[in-house]
């Protein structure tokens, strides 16, 4: 038996929000523990109630959906729905279930929860990550945070990895500073480059601009690239 799916709606508009409890209420294993109209109020919401999954508009006065998203600790999985197409990107940036354009309708909101359903039925314990790590650079290391580092890029038998502080050069492996970092956060888009998702600026074609500089993307990561960071 699949387990229930504990959903709030947070959009400024009524109608919209209406609209879609109407679905839900229609949809198995699914229960809508409130509604929103603001991110504000959902932030509030969320810290006081368990939910699984946000319906979340992407434009509300105040504090944008994403920005909701991004201020959120721990934020549940979410859906985003909106009028607007060119949020996309930004959006699967920050890992969302589905990106849905209003109007919605009943069969695309179905195939989004079922996403939902099976991404939750996925989830296990929580990652290790590392809160920090010493880089021998030169003859001393340097502590780094992992969210610091923008891309990591391979030069024979050393790397040089490239922080929001500066860039170091260190003699290890690509491979061996992944294992490291142990973090979902980061993929390798080409034999030479590591990159942390979280910079990604934009993608265009062949190339990932992290922190206003193109990367190649090999030809051969493309789409499990789109699969499972942009997820298009």
């Amino acid at each position: 038996m699949m387990d229930l799916l504990t959903c709030l709606i947070v959009d400024d508009e009524p109608l919209a929000v209406e609209g879609m409890r109407f679905y839900l209420e229609q949809i198995d294993g699914v229960t809508v523990v409130g509604h929103c109209y603001s991110a504000l109020e959902a932030r509030k919401k969320i810290k006081e109630t368990s939910v699984d999954l946000i319906f979340l508009d992407i434009n509300m006065p105040g504090i944008s959906g994403l920005e909701l998203l991004e201020c959120l600790e721990n934020p549940p999985m979410a859906i985003l729905t909106t009028a607007y197409s060119e949020y996309a990107l930004e959006g699967y940036r920050l890992d969302i279930v589905d990106y849905l354009l209003k109007p919605i309708a009943l069969p695309r909101l179905l195939r989004a929860i079922e996403k939902a359903q099976g991404k939750k039925c996925q989830i296990g314990p929580p990652e290790q990550t590392i809160n920090e790590l010493y880089i021998k650079h030169e003859d001393c290391y340097v502590r780094v945070e992992p969210k610091e580092i923008l891309f990591v890029e391979a030069m024979q038998n050393y790397v040089r990895i490239h922080t929001t502080k500066g860039t170091y050069v260190s003699h290890q492996t690509l491979s061996a500073i992944s294992e490291r970092l142990g973090n979902k956060s980061f993929y390798q888009i080409h034999k030479s480059f590591l990159v942390n998702t979280a910079c990604i600026d934009s993608v265009k074609g062949n190339r990932v601009v992290v922190y206003g500089q193109e990367l190649p993307l090999s030809k051969h990561r493309k789409e499990d690239f789109f699969k499972k960071i942009v997820n298009i």
